[in-house]
C-alpha cells in the first residue's frame, strides 16, 4: 500500500510538471521567446501577457512551492490570502528588479527559489515544531519568499535589456500574465489535492508528497549551486 501511494505521490508530482518543456528545465525561454524579447520595441502588451503566463505555467520551481503553500489549505479564503501574499512579493520584486536594474546573480536566486521549496515541505511535515519545538509565521514567510521568486522572474528578463520605450506597460502585462498562469495552475494543483483529501489515506499520500517535495527542492538547490560555482 506505501508503495502504491508513493508513487500516486510520485504522479501527482509529475503531472504538476507535467507542462515544463526540457527547454524550461533550465529555467530558460524558447528561441521564439527570446528572439521577440531581443528585438522587442514599443508597448506589446498581449505578447507581454503570454509571456508571463506561459513563464508561470512551466516554471517548476514557482509551481513546486505553490503545491506546498496551498496543500493543508481547506478554505478557500485561506488559498485566497496566502496567494495574495505571495503575489505582493513576486509582483513587487519583479518591477523593481527590472526598473530599478537591482542585478542578482540568478543561480543563487534560484537556489533560494529550490530552498524555499524545502522549507515549505519540511513545514508541512511538521518540521520546525518537531525539532525546533517552533513555528515560524507561515504568511511572512510565504510574502518573503514571494520576493525571491519575484526577483528570479527579474533576473531572467534582464538578460534581455528590454528597451526603455513602454517598459513599464510591458512589465505590467507581463506581470498579469504571470497571475493568470498562476491562477490557472492553481485550479489543476487544487482539483488534485481535493480529491484526494476524499480517500482515508490522504494522511499518506500528504506525507509522501511532502516528503518528494523537499527532495526536488534539494535538487533544484544543488543544481544552481552548481551553476554558480562553475560559472
Amino acid at each position: 500500500m506505501q508503495n502504491k501511494l508513493l508513487k500516486m505521490s510520485l504522479l501527482f508530482l509529475i503531472a504538476v510538471l507535467g507542462l515544463v518543456s526540457i527547454d524550461v528545465l533550465a529555467h530558460g525561454v524558447d528561441d521564439n521567446t527570446r528572439a521577440f524579447l531581443e528585438q522587442n520595441q514599443g508597448i506589446q502588451f498581449v505578447p507581454f501577457l503570454y509571456i508571463g503566463a506561459k513563464h508561470m505555467i512551466t516554471g517548476y520551481d514557482h509551481l513546486l512551492f505553490l503545491v506546498g503553500v496551498i496543500f493543508f489549505l481547506y478554505r478557500s479564503k485561506d488559498v485566497l490570502l496566502y496567494v495574495t501574499m505571495f503575489t505582493l512579493g513576486h509582483s513587487t520584486t519583479l518591477l523593481l528588479g527590472v526598473l530599478g536594474d537591482i542585478n542578482v546573480n540568478a543561480n543563487l536566486i534560484d537556489a533560494i527559489i529550490g530552498f524555499s521549496v524545502i522549507y515549505k515541505g519540511f513545514d508541512n511535515l511538521g518540521g520546525f515544531k518537531r525539532c525546533f519545538n517552533w513555528q515560524p509565521n507561515t504568511k511572512a514567510a510565504v510574502l518573503i519568499f514571494g520576493l525571491f521568486h519575484g526577483f528570479g522572474l527579474a533576473t531572467k528578463l534582464q538578460e534581455f535589456q528590454l528597451p526603455e520605450d513602454g517598459l513599464l506597460v510591458n512589465l505590467i502585462a507581463f506581470n498579469i500574465g504571470v497571475e493568470l498562469g498562476q491562477f490557472a495552475a492553481l485550479i489543476f494543483i487544487l482539483i488534485a489535492i481535493n480529491a484526494w483529501r476524499h480517500f482515508p489515506s490522504f494522511q499518506r499520500f500528504s506525507t509522501l508528497t511532502n516528503t518528494a517535495l523537499m527532495s526536488a527542492g534539494v535538487m533544484l538547490v544543488g543544481f544552481q549551486l552548481t551553476g554558480y560555482f562553475v560559472s
